[in-house]
């Protein structure tokens, strides 16, 4: 056991426990409302969404596995560099529809927005039971992250990760969303810390980014990866159709809606379309450390695999202090986006489920008491993932969770444009595009490519394009088929000017007046 890594690991998971109960004062509000629990009252504006955001969506598995997809692969492990460009101007465009919409209306959940536009229950607990499936193994892997940091560290055992997440539970119950926005300031300082004096420090002592990459590539190609560091024609498609898929599911995730939703104007959420490829810039340089792994020879441990080139890597190259702070930045990197994804879990269902389904005369208390209790459960689950499974359930879950969130957007996206689809349509095809993008995935042992056939000739690419382009071919047919048999399609709630508006009423009354400080 490393004890001075150790005793600076633990000083900084005091310092951000600490600031996860103190956020409960932080920007005061009701934390017996939903919107107040779950969405911090939508008062964040442009730098703390900004941290908020980069915070959920660079998680700490981010630092793990996308450098150890580039050990492993070579050149298609950077997939989510241009996946993390492509998806802004999407955000740009499409989420100050949803945030604007959303606010009018009092809507917490992609699934409140879907049940209003469309006037379908069944839809709405569609979207919310995917959201949540799509959501939980995803906890479990920012558990990966701590885990493999902890052995780093000469830690073994559940015991610590256990601690670790009860008390993530604590203050995420009573915290709330303002619990992650506050550590991912700290989160987000530490691990730019980290990653800057990583790619200077680690290629300097390896002889410099040119003996990086040469020894990379001679590493890739005696372990049979032919291309090395470059892509072969051959990956061009499921590379190009990787990086595409992955950035429509992106800002499906309920996480991602969560942060987007707690900003406070349309203008917030473009500002941060256009700041947060500070973030792929950043995960440009922790996907070198892969290959900086292989040019310093780091071997996979079992039973992590190449999610160990990492942790290894920063073990053969820095002193014990820097490994702790280093460590400490993966781990508060997993404690971020677990808390917001169980929120936003929590959202799900008690606005969606409970709300609907069981108590429908719910008080504001109560729902807010129920989505608390539910975040707690989330992160047992999570934790059971780890605790009494193999890693390897959560993973491969985990990629098939873009291949199910993705089945979301024909009914969140176009239906931000127009209601043309019917909402009969929009079931049928989500439900087509869950059973096939499964079939796939499941077909090549949970990869994330299928070698689709199309007369004659094998397109690989990614299971959730394949599967989400048939989606809409069921959702658009049956919309005409609908439509032709004058079926109805339900009553919309939302107009057209509140997809636009940038005066929104308030979510609640209480936002009338500055929140108290005291």
């Amino acid at each position: 056991m490393d004890f001075v890594a150790l005793t600076v690991f633990v000083l900084l998971f005091i310092l951000v426990t600490v600031l996860g109960f103190f956020a409960a004062r932080w920007r005061r509000g009701d934390l017996d409302q939903l919107h107040e629990w779950g969405l911090a009252g939508r008062r964040f504006g442009t730098l703390i969404t900004w941290f908020l955001l980069g915070g959920d969506l660079y998680t700490a598995y981010t630092f793990i596995a996308v450098p150890a997809a580039v050990f492993g692969t070579g050149a298609p492990g950077f997939f989510a560099l241009p996946y993390t460009i492509i998806v802004y101007p999407f955000v740009f465009v499409v989420m100050p529809r949803l945030w604007s919409v959303c606010r009018r209306h009092h809507y917490i959940t992609g699934a409140d927005f879907v049940r209003g536009r469309y006037d379908s229950g069944l839809l709405a607990l569609a979207i919310a039971l995917t959201g949540i499936l799509a959501t939980m193994p995803y906890i479990a892997l920012q558990l990966v992250g701590i885990q493999v940091v902890l052995a780093g560290m000469g830690i073994s055992g559940e015991a610590p990760l256990v601690i670790a997440f009860v008390i993530l539970a604590a203050y995420t119950y009573f915290s709330g969303l303002r619990a992650p926005a506050m550590i991912a300031l700290v989160k987000d300082v530490i691990i730019y810390i980290t990653v800057i004096v990583a790619v200077v420090v680690i290629p300097a002592r390896l002889g410099g980014y040119g003996q990086v990459f040469a020894a990379a590539d001679d590493a890739l190609k005696a372990k049979n990866v032919a291309q090395g560091v470059l892509l072969a024609p051959g990956q061009y498609w499921a590379y190009a159709t990787l990086a595409l898929g992955s950035a429509l599911a992106l800002f499906m995730y309920p996480h991602s809606i969560t942060g987007v939703l707690s900003s406070n104007s349309r203008t917030a959420i473009k500002r941060n379309a256009a700041l947060l490829p500070a973030y792929s810039f950043l995960l440009g340089l922790i996907a070198l450390l892969g290959f900086m792994g292989l040019a310093a020879g780091v071997q996979p441990q079992a039973p992590y695999g190449a999610q160990w080139v990492v942790p290894g890597l920063f073990l053969q190259m820095f002193p014990s202090w820097f490994v702790g702070f280093a460590f400490a930045a993966i781990a508060i990197g997993a404690l971020v986006p677990a808390s917001i994804m169980s929120i936003a879990a929590a959202n799900l269902f008690t606005r969606n489920i409970w709300r609907v389904y069981f108590k429908q005369d719910v008080s504001d208390r109560e729902e807010s008491q129920i989505a608390k209790l539910v975040s707690l459960i989330v992160k047992a689950g999570a934790l059971f993932f780890i605790v009494f499974l193999p890693t390897q359930y959560a993973i491969n879950l985990q990629l098939l969770g873009g291949v199910w969130i993705i089945q979301t957007l024909p009914a969140l996206v176009v239906g931000l444009y127009t209601r043309w689809m019917h909402r009969w349509a929009l079931l049928a095809g989500w439900a087509v595009g869950m059973i096939v993008g499964t079939a796939m995935a499941i077909s090549q042992n949970f990869a994330s490519v299928y070698p689709l056939a199309l007369g004659g000739t094998t397109i690989p690419g990614y299971a959730a394009l394949w599967s989400v382009i048939l989606n809409f071919a069921v959702a658009i047919v049956g919309t005409f088929l609908l439509n032709a048999a004058s079926v109805t399609n339900g009553r919309d709630e939302t107009a057209d000017v509140d997809y636009t508006s940038r005066a929104a009423e308030p979510a609640h009354p209480s936002q009338l007046v500055p929140a108290p400080r005291t």
